[in-house]
Parts: C-alpha cells; structure tokens; sequence
C-alpha cells in the first residue's frame, strides 16, 4: 500500500474517532439533575438514610404478640424471646440457629428465652407465639 494510501486512511480512522468522542462527550452533559444517570442528593437524604438503616439493623425493637400469632424474619434477622412461650416455624426442614444455645432449633421446637436468633434467609422461618408474649429483633420482620 503507498504511504499516501495509509496517511488516508490513518486520517480518516482519526476523525472517525474524534466524531464518537465528540459525540459522547455532548451527551454525556444531557442528563437531568438527580436522574439515575445524574444522582443529586443532599446530606440530608443521606442523613436520613442511614438514620432508617441504623433504627431498622443496628437498634433493637419490640413487638408484643398475641397467642396464635407469627414474627416472620428476613434474612439476618435477630429475634430474641423476652416473654412467653414461643415456637419455630420453618418450612426448610434446616430449623433456625440458636446463637445463645449453639444448637439449630427444628420446626414446632419450644424457643427458650433470652436466646439469641438468627434468620438465615428470606424463606419464611420465624416463630410462633403459644402465649402471649414480647419478642426483641433487629432486622426486617413480618407479623402475622
């Protein structure tokens, strides 16, 4: 090939990638304010955010049951029972670790008091209240 052939095409390879340039540095400044392509937050949004992170994992709480009714956890859950006479749901067959015990509690299993509980995953595990009773948790829960 002549050398006036490739200073051709090695100018034509040139502008071709100086237009893309171009191109994606025009559309890159086109994004709206606080879009998924431009997030804008303020310190107060982030504030409030790891406020709701820290009361919802990082405090404990305290739901009172009823007899009949069920703490469902998500996974990482911790449940501690305070009060009453409780019981493990789970439909897994793979029970709930007993942190406090360090044993692994089967479905329809008594939980005993102030042991400490954790959900491993968002399969449905929880416990049951047989009487009325105080549960502590940190984490996500249901109650049914």
């Amino acid at each position: 090939m002549p050398v006036r052939m490739k200073k051709g095409w090695l100018a034509a390879a040139a502008a071709l990638i100086m237009f893309f340039g171009a191109v994606m540095a025009g559309t890159a400044g086109n994004s709206e304010p606080g879009s998924p392509e431009d997030p804008l937050v303020t310190r107060s949004y982030v504030d409030a955010q790891l406020n709701l992170f820290a009361d919802r994992y990082m405090q404990w709480q305290v739901v009172d049951l009823s007899a009949g009714q069920q703490v469902i956890g998500a996974a990482g859950t911790e449940l501690i029972v305070r009060v009453g006479e409780m019981a493990v749901i789970d439909s897994t067959g793979n029970g709930i670790p007993d942190l406090t015990g360090g044993v692994n509690i089967a479905a329809g299993q008594r939980v005993a008091p102030n042991h400490h509980l954790i959900i491993p995953r968002s399969d449905g595990r929880g416990i049951a209240a047989r009487s009325k009773g105080v549960v502590m948790y940190k984490g996500e829960i249901k109650v049914k």
